[in-house]
C-alpha cells in the first residue's frame, strides 16, 4: 500500500513537471496569468534540474529506489495502481534516453524561464 502511494507521488510529480512544459508556453500564448507565477514556476524548474541532475550524476531517483525496496524488488501480481502507472512512469529504454529527455526537459524549462518570465 505504502509503495502504491509512493508511485501516485512520482507520477504526480512527474505530470506535473511534464504538464508545465506544455502549459506554460500555452498559458503564455493565452494569456493565462497563473503561468507566470513565480513560486510555481521555481518549483517547477527546480523539479526538472533536480530529475535531470540526477540522471546525470548516475542516482536512481528516490522515489523508485522507496518504491523499489517497499515491494521487495519484485511484485507477483500488480493491483490496479501499480499496473497501469507503472505502465505510464516506467518505459524500457536504455538509460541515456532517460537523461537525453531529462536534460532536454530542463534545457526547455530554463528557455521558458527565460522567454516566459515570471512576473509575481
Amino acid at each position: 500500500m505504502l509503495a502504491d502511494l509512493i508511485l501516485v507521488i512520482h507520477f504526480g510529480i512527474a505530470f506535473f513537471i511534464t504538464a508545465g512544459l506544455v502549459l506554460i508556453p500555452l498559458g503564455a500564448l493565452l494569456n493565462w496569468r497563473w503561468v507566470r507565477r513565480r513560486g510555481w514556476r521555481i518549483t517547477h524548474l527546480a523539479a526538472i534540474v533536480f530529475v535531470a541532475g540526477e540522471a546525470l550524476a548516475g542516482i536512481a531517483c528516490p522515489l523508485t529506489v522507496w518504491e523499489d525496496l517497499l515491494r521487495g524488488g519484485a511484485v507477483v501480481e500488480a493491483g490496479f495502481i501499480q499496473r497501469w502507472l507503472g505502465r505510464l512512469l516506467y518505459w524500457q529504454a536504455p538509460a541515456w534516453f532517460f537523461t537525453a529527455l531529462y536534460v532536454t526537459a530542463a534545457a526547455l524549462a530554463v528557455w521558458l524561464w527565460v522567454r516566459v518570465r515570471p512576473t509575481h
